[in-house]
């Protein structure tokens, strides 16, 4: 790979700075991390700022290495505004996604308690203190019942969606560079890879079945931010995008 880029290397040090900041400053996961749009502890700023909070050392590590060793290559030859860009934009994309799959969710729990004659402003006063109502099960089912008050009261935290992206725009420029990995002992394309762990986000956020082997992973986030990453990947080279338009 490269030497690190500047961007690159701006973008590590404000997420390592977050990172040990949350410690100093508990309040901090609170307003930062992304929480459920309709929720009372949505701010306007989450979409950006979850992207710069991580929920462990590993989280982090596995994010920012992946930072260095794509991002890196990916600036060097777009530009830092052009590079920027992108990454923000699958970020926030992952964010738009993952808001998007709990919406349906929390409204499909919703529907059927109202359906059956519970109140609105009592489910949602309920979970907004944090609780649940362990009757709703009996209503509808303990797998809705958990999605809903999932949706409703998680919070998401990382820059694995904007990671997404990058993987797939190396993938589109880089089609056949090998990547050696530490969980795989043999080199696999890039034109393979990326599609396949893709792949495997997208059947674990509709299974619920993870095949990373950890909860608490927003899979339909990873899959936005590789989504944002090829359309933007596909119209930039269906137009021929002018690079020179980017000031580097």
């Amino acid at each position: 790979m490269n030497n690190m880029t500047d961007t690159v290397k701006q973008l590590l040090i404000i997420n390592v700075l977050f990172f040990i900041g949350s410690y100093f400053v508990p309040q901090a996961n609170e307003l930062l991390s992304l929480h459920y749009f309709e929720s009372d502890g949505f701010k306007f700023w989450q979409p950006i700022t979850h992207m710069f909070m991580h929920g462990s050392l590993m989280h982090i590590f596995f994010n920012m290495f992946a930072l260095v060793s794509f991002g890196s290559a990916l600036e060097h030859f777009w530009g830092a505004k052009k590079f920027l860009f992108f990454y923000l934009s699958c970020g926030i994309g992952a964010a738009l996604i993952h808001s998007g799959v709990n919406y349906y969710y929390f409204h499909d729990g919703l529907n059927l308690l109202i359906e059956n004659g519970v109140q609105k402003t009592e489910i949602v006063s309920t979970l907004s203190q944090g609780m649940y109502n362990k009757g709703w099960e009996e209503i509808t089912s303990v797998s809705s019942v958990k999605d809903m008050i999932e949706a409703y009261l998680g919070k998401a935290v990382g820059a694995s969606g904007a990671i997404y992206g990058l993987l797939v725009a190396f993938a589109f420029m880089f089609p056949n560079a090998e990547l050696a990995l530490m969980f795989i002992p043999v080199p696999i394309k890039a034109k393979y890879f990326v599609p396949v762990i893709v792949l495997l986000d997208l059947f674990s956020g509709v299974t619920g079945y993870s095949i990373f082997g950890a909860g608490n992973i927003a899979h339909f986030a990873h899959v936005g931010g590789a989504l944002f990453g090829f359309i933007m990947m596909w119209y930039w080279k269906k137009n021929q995008f002018d690079k020179n338009r980017w000031d580097r």
